[in-house]
């Protein structure tokens, strides 16, 4: 991994990812954002509704995962959903301890987080 890349993991937050489409095997791009704790990445979404990437993921977990702010690349990467209670309340508390404007709106609390957001590790190949 270039110095370059290595920068923009640590400090960008905004990226594209390319999933396969569960249903039509086709690529589909979104815009979204990644986040970093304890030295791991993570996507998730806000909660209250399915999420189509998300499905995508679970279904082929491999996935492009695309640099666009201080730097540009495509970098292979793979998805592994974090489902397990404990783990997700973990990872959460570190999320949401950085994303403090998301928590106050009603529906939003910590949570309903934990319970309803889709929230993936992701691993650079």
């Amino acid at each position: 991994m270039s110095d370059e890349t290595a920068t923009a993991l640590a400090q960008d937050r905004v990226i594209d990812i390319t999933t396969t489409g569960r249903r039509t095997g086709e690529p589909r791009r979104i815009e979204i954002w990644f986040h970093r704790l304890d030295g791991r990445y993570y996507i998730t979404g806000s909660p209250g509704r399915p999420r189509d990437w998300y499905a995508n993921l679970v279904a082929h977990p491999g996935f492009t995962f695309h640099l666009k702010e201080s730097a540009t690349a495509d970098l292979a990467a793979t998805a592994r959903p974090v489902t397990e209670q404990a783990e997700r309340e973990k990872v959460f508390a570190g999320l949401l301890a950085l994303l403090s404007e998301f928590t106050s709106r009603p529906g939003h609390e910590p949570g309903v987080w934990v319970a309803t957001s889709p929230l993936v590790e992701v691993t650079f190949a």
